[in-house]
């Protein structure tokens, strides 16, 4: 990028040019000295498969969810939109669209253990009759919401007089009737005086059902409980559209979408004593494509693929994606930092996308022999690791996402910032950015993407000048409180949504 133009001749062949990042909009921004509350934090964002909904749940059991509006804006017949010129430049803009109140906090009396609210994954379902469907869940709960308009209705132009009757008092004079009418048997009367119309019969109007306005209401269809003995750490919709899987750290179950009572486990990694356990499950995701193949991952840092074909207790794998640990490089937190916190597929199945502590790592499906590439997110904390054990924060659990095309990935790091790397081959594209309204202000410099992806590539830090954007090897300048785990790119455009504690940032490319 700006090497020249050498760089920019080779580019064609070397891979897709880096991306300018630019911001787009920010929901919830954080004043400055603002004090933010602990059930206002996002713990979990997710877009739809169209790209025209985005999700995000909070500490706080909430969900809210978010419409897209620039597509909004050029809806029209055929012909019409054929004769306008749009702006090829357009990018994704949402809007609030409705918030609801998905899990509340409880209490296990059995074991006598607190259930928190916080919302740990969402995922979308297919949508049917212009209804919302999304998956949510807490430590132990699943459930299944419904997010439809519903019509507000009221019946009016009743034929009682205002003028006769206040409130619900009963209309003047009527308490004790002293009129001489005469009354039949059957409850009929032989007056002609109808004195509550004041027009006679010929105003009696028949009552009408009016809609005065429309809302959006979020019903709970179905709780998929006491299936878990340990955290859901990860729920994943089946392409069959009926089924979804949940893991725990021992266990993953299959249920069906529309059975709420029963449920199937199919991977079983607990051990007959527990003194044996030597690893549990982190992640698991259904592939996009195969409805019988899912993969999970494990605290060792292995993905494990599965054929659900092979047996109902898929007690083995088809494939084991592991990466040989390099002779003499083994200490204390070896098997801490390898542990995979997150797992995708690429949109195409082909790939899997890993994140462990200090790195991303690209798997090809069809080559269990090691990743075909390897990112480091922040190499710089390597030296750091036995404060970061004191302090916990080498325990925090970064998610990962990829692009549409499959060209590029994105995962989190501290002081909120975030990194997308070019995976294609021969890209050098490596990108910081942090989640403000300038993600590439002045000491996240442009130059980044220079840096082959083979080797381990300097995180840009915020410094006095370009030439300190890479030198704190201490990583004293960055804030371990300030982290962004949570993020999603869009499924079809170079858009990314990010959580900066409970701030929802959105920037586009």
């Amino acid at each position: 990028m700006n090497n020249g133009g050498a760089e920019a001749a080779v580019a064609p062949v070397g891979g897709p040019q880096p991306l300018e990042w630019k911001f787009s909009q920010v929901f919830g921004e954080r004043t400055a000295g603002e004090e933010i509350q602990d059930v206002d934090i996002i713990s979990a964002i997710e877009f739809n498969r169209t790209g025209d909904h985005l999700a995000t749940g909070d500490r706080g059991g909430r969900v809210v969810l978010f419409e897209r509006t620039d597509t909004q804006d050029h809806v029209g017949h055929r012909r019409d939109l054929e004769k306008m010129d749009y702006p090829i430049n357009r990018h994704p803009l949402f809007r609030y669209k409705t918030e609801f109140q998905s899990h509340e906090p409880e209490f296990d009396y059995l074991k006598s253990l607190e259930i928190e609210e916080k919302i740990n994954k969402i995922r979308w379902c297919q949508s049917a009759y212009g209804a919302l469907s999304l998956l949510s869940t807490n430590d132990k709960t699943i459930k299944f919401w419904k997010v439809q308009e519903k019509q507000v209705k009221k019946v009016c132009d009743l034929n009682v007089d205002s003028t006769k009757a206040m409130g619900n008092d009963p209309i003047v004079g009527s308490s004790i009737s002293t009129s001489s009418k005469q009354y039949m048997a059957n409850g009929g009367c032989t007056s002609n005086d109808f004195s509550l119309l004041s027009g006679g019969l010929p105003s009696l109007r028949l009552p009408m059902v009016t809609t005065l306005e429309t809302n959006l209401m979020a019903r709970c269809r179905r709780i998929y409980s006491h299936a878990h003995d340990y955290h859901i750490n990860s729920i994943s919709n089946n392409s069959d559209g009926e089924t979804f899987i949940s893991a725990d750290d021992l266990r993953i179950n299959l249920w069906n979408l529309e059975i709420s009572n029963q449920s199937f486990n199919i991977v079983d990694v607990k051990p007959a004593n527990m003194e044996d356990l030597t690893e549990v499950i982190t992640s698991a995701e259904f592939h996009p494509i195969h409805c019988n193949m899912l993969a999970y991952s494990s605290s060792k840092g292995s993905i494990r693929l599965i054929d659900m074909r092979q047996s109902a207790l898929c007690d083995t794998h088809s494939k084991l994606f592991e990466e040989q640990e390099a002779p003499g490089s083994r200490s204390f937190f070896t098997d801490i930092i390898a542990s995979i916190s997150d797992i995708k597929f690429a949109k195409d199945g082909r790939h899997i996308l890993s994140r462990d502590y200090l790195t991303l790592k690209l798997w090809d499906i069809n080559m269990d022999s090691g990743p075909v590439a390897t990112f480091q997110v922040h190499e710089y904390l390597r030296p750091k690791l036995c404060d970061l054990y004191e302090n916990d924060s080498i325990f925090d659990k970064f998610e990962c996402c990829l692009s549409g095309d499959g060209l590029r990935v994105a995962t989190g790091s501290y002081s909120n910032l975030f990194r997308v790397f070019g995976c294609s081959e021969g890209s050098k594209e490596a990108t910081t950015l942090e989640a403000n309204k300038n993600p590439m202000r002045q000491g996240l410099t442009a130059s980044r993407p220079s840096r082959s992806l083979a080797s381990p590539s300097g995180v840009v830090r915020r410094g006095k000048g370009a030439d300190n954007s890479a030198v704190d090897a201490n990583g004293n300048t960055f804030d371990f409180t300030t982290k962004l785990l949570h993020l999603a790119w869009h499924p079809t455009e170079n858009s990314i949504a990010c959580a900066a504690s409970n701030s929802l940032y959105m920037y586009y490319a």
